[in-house]
């Protein structure tokens, strides 16, 4: 029986561990972060706590905690089984657990089978500690070799919204002039520039666009101080991950650090940062909106205006010059813009600009328009802000037949925003469809009950698809929260 129970005991640990790694990666490896802003914090309770101290008492009274880890594993089968992110098994992970059955090991040598959540932590530990070593040799080698690129021209972007979308159209219309090379995806955090700049920078680049993200103070600086890029976007600024910045003041210093660059040229910043320009170096862009509400604030050197915007393509004027890219959405007006100061700066025509917005492709999952079985279906799933989320619903209000909306709502903004969104998802949409339970309570008060679906599960989408849409429906996809969230 204490062999069988030592087994279990093993078991017990690594299954522990794969629920604690697990969300750990979810949040940046940050315990912080996972402890205090889980967006289900009862899953802590149920899936780690609850099982940790019924497994301690049963192994205390009698000799059969090896139910407890049995009827543990089916628990965590079936919360596995509903993920639709799992965990990846990098590096990280792989040294994280060389460390938890070493630990585990030596506290069965010393205590037996008692020893759980304290292995853990200390694997934790020790896996920061590695990485923070890894960490400084990978930064050195990055440095070294991006200072080593003489030639090398910097585009720095960030945002609180679209900074993705800017980087692909800047990158996309620099192309057509010079050798250029864009971080992949979303990576916008230093530790994914300084790996991406070892792994994937050639030495040829001419031109490397970095998209750089922020969770908090200090994060931009440290990108921005690294790379130090020579043209640098602020694009639009809002709540996006307000629970971690707490004002709308420290979102606009986060992102004001990418001027902390060394070998700044030329600057464009939306005129949502509500800053004055300290030199000739930088320029305000927007549709002038926010000045004329903040009389104390100059009005952009670059205006946007007569935006139009339809689900086949987008049109704007930008300092009386007329543009237009088959890209979705009135918001990617000011994202093209951007796109299209930065090209002009780096010795663009405008003509070699037209040309490059008529062969520009939408990003990925962001308002990307697809027709398949008669349907017309908007793929907005990685937009999650309300700007983009609000010209999402505008869009689809301009078509003519049946509309169906997919949406968890907003994740880390206030209930306010959200009751924005289900109130202007009910006016527009004969089908309101929420996934997950974060939102659905602002859904259910605000939308007409005949309207709205709940789809408890991201399983459940295909069958729902096929029940509640029929052919000549139009489909949006707004947000796509994963099932942590």
């Amino acid at each position: 029986m204490q062999l069988l129970n030592l087994a279990f005991y093993f078991v017990f640990l690594v299954a522990m561990g794969y629920y604690a790694i697990t969300n750990l990666q979810w949040y940046s490896y940050k315990l912080e972060r996972v402890a205090f802003h889980h967006t289900k914090p009862w899953w802590h309770f149920v899936y780690f706590l609850i099982p940790y101290g019924i497994y301690m008492l049963v192994d205390y009274v009698s000799d059969y905690a090896f139910v407890v880890v049995i009827a543990y594993l089916g628990m965590l089968y079936a919360w596995y089984r509903g993920l639709d992110k799992p965990l990846v098994w990098t590096g990280r992970v792989k040294r994280f657990y060389a460390a938890l059955l070493l630990f585990g090991l030596l506290f069965a040598l010393a205590w037996g089978h008692h020893g759980v959540l304290i292995p853990i932590f200390l694997a934790y530990g020790v896996s920061v500690f590695i990485e923070k070593m890894l960490f400084n040799g990978f930064k050195r080698k990055a440095q070294a070799k991006i200072e080593g690129m003489q030639n090398l021209t910097v585009v720095g972007i960030t945002a609180s919204y679209g900074k993705t979308s800017i980087k692909n159209f800047v990158a996309h219309l620099l192309s057509s002039r010079y050798n250029t090379y864009a971080t992949p995806r979303s990576v916008n955090t230093l530790g994914g520039v300084m790996k991406d700049i070892n792994d994937e920078l050639s030495e040829d680049t001419e031109v490397y666009v970095v998209e750089m993200g922020a969770r908090g103070e200090g994060d931009i600086a440290e990108i921005a101080t690294f790379v130090n890029p020579h043209y640098v976007v602020v694009g639009k600024i809002g709540p996006a991950h307000i629970e971690y910045f707490k004002t709308m003041e420290n979102i606009r210093n986060t992102k004001m650090e990418i001027m902390q660059t060394k070998r700044l040229k030329e600057a464009w910043v939306h005129e949502s940062a509500m800053v004055k320009p300290e030199n000739e170096k930088v320029h305000i862009y927007g549709t002038g909106e926010v000045a004329q509400g903040h009389p104390e604030l100059p009005m952009p050197e670059f205006i946007i205006s007569d935006v139009e915007a339809t689900l086949e393509g987008t049109s704007f004027t930008l300092n009386g010059t007329r543009y237009t890219a088959n890209i979705l959405g009135a918001f990617n007006a000011m994202n093209l813009a951007a796109a299209v100061l930065v090209a002009k700066a780096m010795g663009l025509s405008d003509e070699e600009i037209r040309k490059g917005l008529s062969t520009l492709k939408p990003v990925d999952h962001r308002l990307q328009r697809i027709d398949a079985g008669g349907k017309v279906i908007l793929d907005d799933s990685f937009n999650g802000n309300i700007d983009g989320m609000m010209a999402s619903f505008d869009l689809s209000a301009t078509y003519p037949g049946r509309k169906v909306v997919i949406t968890p709502g907003l994740v880390e903004v206030d209930d306010a925003l959200n009751e924005q969104v289900a109130k202007r998802a009910n006016e527009v949409f004969d089908v309101v469809v929420v996934t997950g339970d974060l939102n659905y309570a602002i859904f259910k008060a605000h939308v007409d009950p005949e309207k709205l679906v709940k789809l408890a599960s991201k399983a459940e989408m295909e069958q729902m698809l096929v029940e509640q849409t029929r052919v000549g429906d139009l489909i949006l996809f707004a947000n796509d929260a994963p099932s942590f969230v």
